[in-house]
């Protein structure tokens, strides 16, 4: 850090950091299900801008979610280069199945780097992304990393640029299907909605991305992230939750906080659920192997919901393309079924590894009717 930078961070850190926490904290419940229900209704009826509604069969249709890249610079801030290789395997693999790639925010780290910086060092994650496009089977959806490609004028010129034809750019996308005649929507959006700092008007999204974000990363100020605070993304996920759980027919899939949820449960919570089943049934083995288990997660997930054996199964979250220790994680809809993925390095291998699975007819079967109540 330069004299200047010294300077200046001493001068502007506190009341930097108060306005980051004033105004982009805690997600706030009343302004993420407003942004949530006007995002929802404005696909469904049309617009376009905002988002695709994709019909899929159900049984034969195919599709990869993966969100959260942060493709960066190749520096000691670059979170996505531990993962890239695992990322480039995973997206030959998808692209061989033949999947459709929904691209679900904050792939390009653009608060902390250049738009030039990422293309220079990501040409070969642009290049399997591109691959996606060419067939057209790509939906690209912008996150509060990468606001650029929802409020810079030149957006379209860049995506073009970047990837050899014109990318249309949106807030999200929902996936329509019948399962056993009963209809499903499956709203799939990057999550930041209801974010103060991130989530307002065309201006307020120009100043935190061209401005403000740099700003920050010039004085090395970290911007408050739920990515990094366990109660802020836990809140955050709860309150997605919640939405979900209040819509008859009706899904979410988000990315944003970097922790996995399937079928509303973080994958601890999912692992106290087998334990309890465990100890109810005597299986000695698995109840050691569990609380093991338990015990290695905590230092992941320190929070549970209080409602966690009870919750309807109507939201998931993606989780992230930038673990430290190079996986990544991402959604599958495939063959009648959606499945939370990791893919990782073993012996040097990348391999891919189901987490959690569950059926399109038994999730279309318990989000039929919404909850009444949800706290």
């Amino acid at each position: 850090m330069s004299f200047i930078q010294r300077i200046l961070r001493r001068i502007l850190f506190k009341p930097i950091s108060w306005a980051s926490k004033r105004f982009s904290s805690k997600p706030d419940k009343e302004r993420i299900f407003k942004s949530l229900d006007a995002l929802h209704e404005a696909i469904i009826s049309g617009n376009e801008k905002k988002g695709l509604v994709v019909p899929f069969n159900a049984t034969s249709d195919r599709f990869i979610i993966f969100s959260d890249q942060h493709k960066g610079a190749r520096n000691g801030a670059d979170d996505f280069a531990p993962a890239e290789k695992n990322y480039l395997d995973a997206l030959a693999y998808y692209q061989q199945e033949d999947y459709f790639f929904i691209n679900l925010g904050d792939s390009e780290e653009l608060w902390e780097n250049t738009l030039g910086q990422v293309k220079k060092h990501n040409a070969a994650t642009f290049t399997a992304e591109k691959a996606f496009i060419q067939k057209d089977k790509h939906i690209k959806i912008f996150g509060n990393h990468d606001l650029l490609w929802a409020n810079d004028p030149l957006a379209g010129y860049y995506l073009k640029n970047l990837f050899g034809q014109k990318v249309p750019i949106h807030e999200g996308v929902i996936l329509t299907t019948i399962v056993n005649e009963t209809p499903l929507q499956i709203l799939c959006t990057h999550g930041h909605q209801g974010d103060l700092q991130s989530d307002g008007n065309w201006f307020s999204k120009f100043f935190v991305s061209r401005i403000w974000a740099p700003l920050q990363s010039y004085l090395s100020i970290n911007p408050n992230s739920p990515a990094f605070y366990d109660e802020v993304k836990s809140l955050h996920n709860s309150i997605m939750y919640q939405w979900s759980a209040l819509h008859k027919d009706i899904m979410l899939i988000t990315g944003h906080t970097h922790q996995p949820v399937f079928a509303s449960l973080t994958h601890l919570e999912r692992l106290y659920k087998q334990l309890q089943y465990a100890s109810k049934n005597n299986q000695a083995d698995k109840v050691a192997e569990l609380e093991a288990e338990i015990k290695r997660r905590e230092r992941e997930y320190k929070t549970l919901s209080v409602d966690y054996l009870t919750m309807k199964p109507g939201y998931f979250n993606s989780g992230c393309c930038c673990y430290s220790d190079g996986d990544i994680t991402g959604l599958e809809i495939s063959d009648g079924w959606l499945r939370l993925v990791k893919w990782k390095k073993e012996n040097g291998i990348t391999l891919r590894i189901i987490l959690e699975e569950m059926s399109l007819t038994q999730l279309a079967e318990e989000n039929k009717q919404p909850l009444s109540n949800t706290n």
